[in-house]
Formats: structure tokens, C-alpha cells, sequence
């Protein structure tokens, strides 16, 4: 909607420079007078150069205005392909519930032949000659009981499906992660290159000060070398950086789908985070997507046991079938058959497969249950080691700041003292590197302080759409649920049959059929 009434208000300044623009035009020409086209000729070229501007910086595109952090993650939430591919996925696992409920529904067969037949015998017979016959069979079967297995289908489905929601939210959470480690990555990169080309300018006009005192004979050839070799060093580390920028460049256009343009530092993120560690600890114990995920897994094998089980209890139908048959046998032109049966089945020895299902099915039951553990530590684990990080990083973060001022005052110093004999060039270019390094470092701590964070967000199964507020329209995983849930017949996928659409009509543009 905003996007929509920034556009509106674009057109409209937009049309309204152009009418002053003809409004001017016209007094230009229904002006007389040399003095007074002179006038109006340098007034109208103003107002030309005015429109030109309103007009340039209001069609201007959006991509020129800075980004912020929460920007760039519903852009990831709405378009990332690894999301919408999990989307899809979790899109094809709803349909085992529909699949589970066709055990109550009805199967309903339609089967036709026909006959062409020629019968020669020696001495011939009145029965010789061609015939034909043929004829069609509906047939209809209605599951009445099938030991519970239909039932239990339905509940293996639903806890798979649920298990799937949830590896969606790790999907996203992970994802929601590398967009913010590629979104500071840049930032931080950008931050060190304009330290880098700062500190070259400052040894170049530390260069060419210590070749000019050369020349008077106030240092040596020594000081000379130093300064050539810090500079030398500096425009090296300058280029590695330009370098490491174009990298991250390209992983966050990579995550992100555009190139970055104006990225604002993050901020606000503290307020999503927990108090202390024992929340941290709770949160992420009954939040993480990979613990419930699991735990809907271990419910889904013990469905699966159930399921299997059924297989020793008895299977009760309903049959019915119509029959028509054309010239079924000499003298016969027509014969119709309608029956209608129950069938009653009952197992008793199948060789001893099923109860090795079954056997199988518990171990993989076991199975469930140690990941289900294993989940649980690993989160457990991940959650204090990143508050850990987010501690420790905090206090050197100040740390980081305390040696920026201290450097910086320390520079300041050996510079005067250096222009009064006490120090050397070289104290001078180790000061600088020793500033440098510790603005650096500030951008690295700072960089690492905001992933920390995330990461601990993350930890406990809170980094999401809904917790960091993002104004986005959400992704209902429950709508393609219950859309299909009891969907007797159809094909269709809407997803599927647009982008199908589409990609028919960009090969009929593209590639016209003699090219097919």
C-alpha cells in the first residue's frame, strides 16, 4: 500500500512539472519584445532545469533508498527460493492426509471387452463361423472395516505433516540467519574499506611529507624506505578489502535477490532477546522448530506400528458390481447381472512379515526417540554457547571501543612529538596501524555482536516473522491443509498450473514452433 501511494505521489509531481513546463512555453511565445524574450527565455530555462530534476528524482527508483534490516528479511521471507521451496514441500506432504482418508471411501472400476472369434472344424459343425461378444463390468468396493487402519493412517499423516511445519520454521530460521550474516557482512565490509582508503590517503601524505624533509636533509633514506613500504602495505590491504566487499556483495544478492544499496546499521534487536540464561534455556526446550519437529516424528513411527498391527485384525467390505453381456452364447443376444456381496477376511498366518513390520516399525520408534534426545541437546548446547557469545562479545565490544579512543589519543600525541624531533616516521606509521586496527576490530566486534544476537534468537526457535514484527503478509501453512483435507477429486495445484501457464508463454514468445 505504501509502495503504492509513493508511486501516485511520484506521477503526480511528475505531471505537474510538465504542465508548468507548457505553461511557460506558452507565455515564452505570446511574449513580445526583445527584452522580454531575453526574460522569459532565462526564466523558462530555470524552470526546465527544475523539471528535469523533480522529474529525475521522483521516477527515480526505489532500489536508491536505504534498506534496513527488517526490509531486507520480509524480502527474504516473501522471495527467498529456499523457503518457497520448503513451502512446496510442506505443500506435497499435506496431501498424505487425503491419501490416508481414501481408505473410507469408496473404489469404483469400469472394465469393458469385446470378442471377435472364427471357429473352423473338420467335418463342420453348426456352431462354425465368426461371432462376437463383449460386454462391460461396473464394479463398486466400500471399506467397512479395515482394522483401524485408516484411522491410524490419517493420525501418521497429520504428525508427519506437523513435523513438516516445523522443519519449515527451521528453513526459515536458518535463512533468516544468512540474510542477516550477509546483510552486516557487507556493512562491515564497507566500514573497512572506507578505513583502509582513508589510511592510504593518510601514508600517501605521509609519504610525500617524509620525501619532502628528505629533500632538506631533516631524515633519512631509511625513513624514506618505511614510509614507501607502509603505503605499499596499506594499498595492498585496500585492494583485499575491495575484494572480501565483492565477495559478500555477491552472497547477499545470492540470499537476498538484489544487489545491497544503502544498508542501515541494525538496531532494536535487544528487545526480542531474552533475560537471562534460564529463559534462554526454556524458551529454546519448548519453542525449537527441530525439537517439536522431532517429537512429531516419534508420534508419527508409533502411528505407523498401529497401522501395521492392523493387518492381523479382520477386513469387512461391501461389494457390488452391474454386469452387461452382448451374445454371451448361442442364442443369447443380451444377459445383465447385478450383484451385491459382503466380504469378510481374516488373517492368520502370512508367513511372519507382518509382525516383522511390525518389530521394525518399534526400532525405528527407538530410533525417533534418541534423535528426539539428541535434538534436545544439541539446542540445549547451542543456546548457552550463544549466550555465551553474546556476553562475551558485549564486554569487548567496550573493550574495542576503550581502544579506539586510547589509540586515537595515542596517535595524536606522536604526531606532535614527531614534529618536534622525539619521534621517528616509523612511530608515527605504527601509531597509525595501530588505530587503524583498532577501528577494525571495532567494526568486526560490532558485526559479530549483531549475528551473536540473531543466533541466540535463533537458539530459541524465536527467529521468525511473527516475533521480529516484519510486516509481511504470512504464509498460512494451515490453508493448504484444510483446502485438500477432504478433497475427493482434482488435479489441479495453483501454484504449479500458473508457472506451467507462464513458461508456455514465454517458450511461444521466445521460441517460435518452427524452432521446436
Amino acid at each position: 500500500m505504501c509502495i503504492g501511494i509513493a508511486g501516485l505521489f511520484r506521477s503526480v509531481v511528475v505531471l505537474f512539472s510538465c504542465w508548468c513546463t507548457l505553461v511557460a512555453l506558452d507565455v515564452m511565445n505570446n511574449n513580445s519584445g526583445e527584452r522580454g524574450w531575453v526574460m522569459w527565455n532565462f526564466r523558462t530555462k530555470e524552470l526546465l532545469s527544475a523539471t528535469l530534476f523533480a522529474g529525475l528524482f521522483c521516477l527515480a527508483p526505489n532500489s536508491a533508498r536505504a534498506e534496513t534490516l527488517k526490509t531486507i528479511l520480509s524480502s527474504t521471507y516473501l522471495g527467498n527460493p529456499t523457503i518457497n521451496a520448503e513451502r512446496a514441500k510442506l505443500r506435497a506432504l499435506d496431501e498424505e492426509n487425503p491419501r490416508a482418508r481414501s481408505g473410507y471411501r469408496p473404489k469404483v472400476n469400469f472394465n469393458a471387452d469385446i470378442t471377435s472369434q472364427n471357429v473352423k472344424t473338420r467335418p463342420p459343425l453348426a456352431t462354425d463361423g465368426q461371432r462376437r461378444h463383449g460386454g462391460y463390468t461396473v464394479s463398486l468396493v466400500q471399506p467397512l472395516f479395515r482394522g483401524l487402519r485408516t484411522i491410524n493412517s490419517i493420525r501418521r499423516a497429520d504428525a508427519s505433516i506437523y513435523a513438516g511445519r516445523e522443519d519449515l520454521r527451521s528453513v526459515e530460521q536458518n535463512v533468516f540467519l544468512d540474510a542477516v550474516t550477509a546483510y552486516v557482512d557487507v556493512i562491515r565490509d564497507r566500514a573497512i574499506v572506507r578505513l583502509r582508503r582513508n589510511n592510504v590517503s593518510v601514508i600517501a601524505e605521509q609519504k610525500r611529507a617524509t620525501n619532502d624533509r628528505f629533500t632538506v636533509g631533516e631524515v633519512t633514506k631509511t625513513d624514506v624506505a618505511q614510509a614507501n613500504a607502509r603505503y605499499s602495505g596499506a594499498v595492498s590491504d585496500l585492494n583485499l578489502a575491495r575484494a572480501n566487499l565483492k565477495t559478500r556483495r555477491a552472497v547477499y544478492e545470492q540470499i537476498i535477490g538484489r544487489r545491497p544499496n544503502g544498508l542501515k546499521s541494525p538496531g532494536g534487536i535487544v528487545k526480542y532477546l531474552p533475560r537471562s540464561l534460564t529463559g534462554s534455556l526454556k524458551r529454546g526446550m519448548h519453542e525449537h522448530p527441530s525439537i517439536l519437529g522431532a517429537t512429531y516424528r516419534e508420534i508419527s513411527a508409533t502411528h505407523s506400528i498401529h497401522v501395521i498391527r492392523g493387518e492381523f485384525l479382520p477386513e469387512i467390505n461391501l461389494e457390488g458390481s452391474w454386469t452387461r453381456r452382448y451374445h454371451p452364447a448361442d442364442g443369447i443376444d443380451q444377459q445383465r447381472t447385478g450383484i451385491v456381496k459382503g466380504t469378510f477376511k481374516m488373517p492368520f498366518y502370512a508367513g511372519g512379515e507382518i509382525s516383522a513390520r511390525v518389530r521394525q516399525a518399534k526400532q525405528t520408534v527407538l530410533q525417533r526417540r534418541q534423535e528426539l534426545q539428541a535434538v534436545k541437546r544439541r539446542v540445549r548446547a547451542d543456546v548457552i554457547s550463544s549466550w555465551g557469545q553474546v556476553s562475551s562479545i558485549v564486554a569487548k565490544l567496550s573493550a574495542d571501543r576503550a581502544q579506539v579512543s586510547a589509540t586515537k589519543i595515542a596517535l595524536d600525541g606522536v604526531e606532535e612529538e614527531e614534529k618536534v624531533g622525539q619521534r621517528t616516521v616509523l612511530d608515527v606509521l605504527d601509531a597509525q596501524q595501530e588505530y587503524l586496527n583498532a577501528q577494525v576490530s571495532l567494526a568486526v566486534t560490532q558485526r559479530d555482536l549483531v549475528v551473536a544476537r540473531f543466533r541466540l534468537l535463533a537458539a530459541t526457535g524465536r527467529l521468525s516473522a511473527v516475533e521480529l514484527g516484519l510486516k509481511v503478509r504470512r504464509y498460512q501453512s494451515a490453508a493448504h491443509y484444510e483446502h485438500v483435507e477432504r478433497k475427493w477429486i482434482g488435479t489441479r495445484v495453483d501454484e504449479y498450473d500458473d508457472e506451467q501457464e507462464n513458461r508456455a508463454i514465454v517458450n511461444d514468445r521466445y521460441f517460435p514452433s518452427t524452432y521446436k
